[in-house]
């Protein structure tokens, strides 16, 4: 058996037994069949369910539920999506705010469904601190951020900025410059929902498989080594995965985010640093860090990873000892009481990015396949949204969900855009990459001239324009 529970904290800290259920060892015949247990693949088969219980639904599983990213994230429940404002600005004003309404609402609705169905999962809704931390430089960038979405028609019910002390009352940082408060995140337990919610969609009837590689699909039917599987529908939700089931990895690759977890830290300590309601907290660097403080008094860090040739999919998440320490510097950074902290964990994993650095989610009725994916390391909430929105297009509903920028109701996988061939996302990754990583390091100095600050800030911003 696979060292399930070594694959995260969250892993690690599960209170039962990691053993696989059956794998798949006879030929079925469903009306939908879903690869892949995790977060996508659930939800899509909870709103099926629930609205249409008599449904015949399979999920075949290559691991366990919770393998892939919704075993190893950081815990971030977002009521937003990577790209909104791009996917939204061919919107009216009015549409505009009623999609942004709907992303926002995506953590209470997670909420109801937890209440419902009796999932314990360390829910907390205090949250998101977006602060500038680190250098000037952050302010100004999150200003013009808040002057963007309050353009789109957002206020300060949405986004509001906080003062150096305001931003204290919640989060005390090293050098505060102030920051964005969004209230419409929440902090989770990510492996006590994948669980909670795979024991949850089988008491209502769907048949789960582990241990069951899918090794060919298409439409109306998939394979596994030992059996095979026919399907009106086939739902392929394996988001970083994606390159194991072609043609898909054309259209979504791999990226790799690595992660550390301190030991539990102190009530003394946690005094000194705030986030006593669970907020969720980012220093805004395009280094892209993201943290909370877990129910167990730990702190979680997190930060960009890296990208593989020819989308290669990372499966050693052993982090060396400088992918250890630059997110210990980072978050020492902003909490210098903890730059000796003890690091109990590290881990990382894969998650899925589209070209367009937007999430998509498509429904081809004469193919009979439905998908949603390109997350870019916000599936959490995002996926919620999309088992949603898959349901209603699977079962022809009429509904908000149906009618979003980001939903291709019509037309197959030719409908998204394919990444360029390599070396050209190889090199063109790495240098976005090192402009981000000069960047940083230019702007953290605070004895650098402010010509050299003023350049590696335009040759960065510029090299992440051209990302998108």
């Amino acid at each position: 058996m696979t060292a399930w529970r070594t694959i995260s904290l969250w892993m690690d800290q599960l209170d039962e037994p990691l053993q696989a259920r059956g794998a798949l060892e006879r030929d079925l015949d469903v009306d939908v069949a879903i690869i892949g247990a995790g977060y996508t693949g659930l939800w899509t088969a909870y709103y099926l369910k629930r609205q249409a219980p008599e449904l015949n639904i399979a999920i075949i599983e290559a691991q366990t539920a919770g393998f892939g990213a919704s075993g190893r994230n950081g815990g971030w429940l977002m009521g937003n999506l990577l790209g909104e404002d791009r996917l939204l600005a061919g919107s009216s004003p009015e549409q505009r705010r009623a999609s942004f309404d709907l992303l926002h609402s995506i953590p209470d609705e997670v909420e109801i469904v937890l209440e419902r169905e009796g999932i314990a999962c360390d829910y907390r809704k205090g949250g998101a601190l977006y602060c500038a931390a680190r250098y000037q430089e952050q302010q100004d960038s999150l200003r013009q951020y808040l002057d963007k979405l309050y353009r789109q028609g957002l206020n300060e019910s949405d986004y509001r900025w906080l003062s150096p002390e305001q931003l204290a009352q919640q989060i005390r940082v090293a050098k505060p410059y102030g920051g964005i408060y969004a209230p419409h995140v929440a902090t989770l337990h990510p492996a006590k929902l994948v669980r909670g919610l795979a024991r949850t969609v089988e008491r209502m009837g769907v048949k789960i498989y582990e241990n069951s590689p899918v090794t060919q699909w298409q439409s109306g039917s998939l394979r596994t080594a030992k059996a095979s599987v026919r399907s009106r529908w086939v739902v392929p939700a394996v988001e970083g995965y994606s390159v194991t089931l072609p043609p898909l990895g054309r259209y979504q690759l791999p990226v790799q985010s690595l992660i550390v977890a301190t030991e539990p830290l102190s009530a003394a300590t946690w005094d000194e640093i705030g986030l006593s309601r669970g907020q969720a907290f980012s220093e805004s660097s395009r280094q892209v860090t993201y943290g909370q403080r877990t129910a167990d008094n730990r702190l979680i860090f997190g930060a960009r990873g890296g990208y593989q040739f020819a989308g290669k999919l990372r499966h050693d998440f052993d982090l060396t000892r400088s992918e250890i320490e630059l997110r210990r510097y980072l978050f020492g950074e902003l909490f210098p009481q903890l730059k000796n902290v003890q690091i109990t964990h590290g881990w990382g994993g894969n998650l899925g990015m589209s070209r367009h650095f937007k999430p998509h989610m498509l429904c081809d009725r004469a193919s009979g396949i439905a998908l949603s994916g390109g997350y870019g390391g916000e599936g959490v909430g995002a996926s919620n949204l999309g088992g949603r929105t898959l349901a209603d297009l699977i079962l022809g509903r009429d509904t908000e969900l149906v009618h979003q920028p980001w939903v291709i109701p019509q037309g197959g996988l030719d409908a998204l855009r394919a990444w360029e061939p390599e070396p050209c996302r190889w090199l063109g990754y790495n240098a976005i990459i090192r402009s981000f990583v000069h960047e940083d390091q230019i702007l953290a100095n605070p004895a650098t001239a402010p010509w050299r600050r003023k350049l590696a800030s335009g040759v960065a911003g510029f090299m992440e324009g051209f990302m998108h």
